[in-house]
């Protein structure tokens, strides 16, 4: 079968969906067999204080939650003192846009981490958060990037995409980072060698058309770079923000996105149920649609848990594995850049 296109992508939604499903499922096994990967780690979200007012945000502060917080370097580094002990791997750091913080205080962080837990991998700031501090601090993308990689950061996460198309962009995050703007970011960390992760937030205003769209743009990024490790479709949380979406999407359109994202993006390797957005029961099903990646324990996060996932706690290695045996998948604990560590 050659490369599917836009309109063949866009048909894709209204085949059957168990057949679908059996495509999406036939590549998975072709690249990953039975095998599911996560990984032992814990996010950090370090301040809520942001310059930015996206509708779909119900994390930060400057809108429907005025408690302010930001944490101290101590704090963070009590915390990764804390995972360190349970094993992780791995220290996710994503933040709101805080103007009162300053470049400084992220790249302290990250080397303070990095020195004292060289073996944690730290994946931190997101292309927002990179164009963000290029603005507020006159600085280039290049030289904010090689400031990351100088204190330590090892790999991008893939926030900040949303949706690609701009008109959707301008009413649900206007002044945010823009498409071409995340590309560019995107494409400058993997021309230095780095890899990062591509999300996709779904089911709120969007049509179906738009992933599509957003799906096209990835892979042809991923063709010039080959950068992203993974593609993370994030399910829209409907609690605590202004986009005021009457009905939540269907677990049927969820699975069936997956499905399609597995089939279009036929040169990123992994794609990631993130069971923050989409629940530990969907994230296990979606692993019959093509999902190869549950991410992770993850022990505490705080922006989707703000907009009404179950996911503000994590979950223990213990209860993870035995979730993915018990869907007859086969759980492999890996790193940030998925190479095998354990075989469970």
């Amino acid at each position: 079968m050659g490369r599917i296109d836009f309109e063949t992508a866009l048909k894709l939604y209204d085949a059957d969906f168990f057949d679908l499903g059996d495509e999406a499922d036939a590549v998975r096994k072709q690249l990953h067999g039975k095998k599911t990967y996560f990984n032992i780690n814990r996010h950090i979200n370090p301040t809520n204080v942001c310059k930015d007012v996206c509708k779909f945000c119900a994390y930060s502060a400057s809108r429907k939650n005025p408690n302010q917080y930001t944490m101290s370097h101590d704090e963070i580094l009590k915390i990764v003192e804390e995972i360190d002990k349970k094993g992780a791997k791995e220290v996710h750091i994503v933040s709101a846009h805080n103007p009162n913080t300053g470049l400084e205080w992220y790249l302290e962080i990250f080397k303070k981490i990095k020195q004292a837990y060289p073996h944690i991998h730290i994946k931190a700031l997101t292309a927002a958060e990179v164009n963000f501090l290029a603005k507020e601090y006159n600085k280039s993308y290049d030289e904010i990037l090689d400031l990351m990689i100088e204190n330590g950061v090892d790999s991008m996460p893939g926030g900040g995409a949303e949706i690609f198309d701009e008109k959707v962009r301008n009413y649900i995050c206007k002044g945010k980072v823009s498409s071409d703007e995340w590309f560019e970011i995107h494409r400058k960390w993997h021309e230095r060698g780095k890899k990062s992760n591509v999300t996709m937030l779904f089911g709120h205003v969007e049509k179906r058309e738009h992933r599509i769209d957003h799906m096209m743009r990835i892979r042809d990024l991923q063709d010039e770079t080959g950068g992203f490790n993974c593609f993370i479709p994030l399910v829209y949380q409907m609690e605590n923000n202004y986009l005021s979406v009457k009905e939540p999407i269907t677990a049927n359109e969820i699975l069936r996105t997956f499905a399609i994202s597995r089939l279009v993006l036929d040169n990123v390797p992994n794609l990631k149920a993130y069971w923050v957005t989409s629940t530990v029961n969907l994230a296990l099903v979606a692993q019959e649609f093509g999902a190869n990646d549950l991410d992770g324990t993850i022990q505490k996060e705080s922006i989707n848990s703000a907009a009404g996932a179950k996911s503000a706690n994590g979950i223990e290695l213990e209860e993870f594995v035995g979730l993915i045996k018990d869907s007859g998948f086969i759980p492999v604990e890996r790193d940030s850049l998925y190479n095998e560590l354990k075989v469970w």
